[in-house]
């Protein structure tokens, strides 16, 4: 990337995790995908019972296969032939994780976390429950202000997970939100965390690359 460009990506994520810490939250700027694995070993110990929400950006960086690497008491959302009922008891059991692994839809300069879930475990856990959380974000998730995070949950996230999960929803024909009132929607709860009240709670590491949607 041209180093011009690149100071002003540089500039913005100083602001962000400024403004994160100003809110009580943890931020951490990586060059690579190594290096937040680094940082990820870092924030948490051998032994550990740790669980995560869905997330593209958590398969890209390798994060699932660190946690399955036998270090740790991995609950395994994705682990093959789990029934419905098995992956809900996941999901509740992710309340008492001592590290709840993430990415989120946008993160604002102003430090605030936006997110939009289908069934609420995701967020959920991130509000409250396990003991830490470590969201992980390609700068593409940076955005100005509250505005933007909703605007880029509709023009990007929404339709890109829509297609991803072969939701028959507007969006997948349109490319943008519609506002749908479908029986598939995904788009359900919205959550905004615009400060932490522990401040070793919330860890967000941005990583220099595009990852997720």
């Amino acid at each position: 990337m041209d180093k011009n460009a690149m100071f002003v990506i540089d500039e913005r994520v100083k602001r962000t995790i400024k403004n994160l810490e100003k809110n009580n939250m943890n931020g951490y700027y990586v060059q690579t995908e190594e290096e937040a694995l680094k940082k990820i070993e870092e924030l948490i110990s051998e032994g550990d019972t740790v669980s995560v929400g869905g997330s593209m950006t958590l398969f890209e960086i390798g994060v699932i296969d660190l946690l399955r690497n036998g270090k740790y008491n991995f609950l395994d959302r994705y682990k093959d032939g789990l029934s419905l009922a098995e992956i809900k008891e996941v999901f509740r059991k992710s309340f008492y994780a001592d590290a709840y692994f993430t990415s989120s839809n946008a993160i604002t300069e102003n430090g605030e976390i936006y997110n939009v879930d289908g069934n609420g475990n995701r967020v959920a856990a991130m509000l409250y429950g396990p003991d830490k959380v470590i969201i992980v974000v390609g700068r593409n998730k940076i955005v100005k202000d509250l505005d933007q995070a909703i605007l880029r949950v509709e023009e990007t996230a929404a339709p890109a997970n829509n297609v991803r999960l072969n939701k028959n929803n507007p969006c997948t024909k349109t490319g943008h939100c519609m506002d749908c009132k479908s029986e598939q929607r995904i788009c359900n709860e919205y959550t905004v965390i615009k400060r932490q009240g522990n401040k070793d709670r919330i860890h967000v590491i941005i990583i220099d690359n595009e990852l997720g949607y």
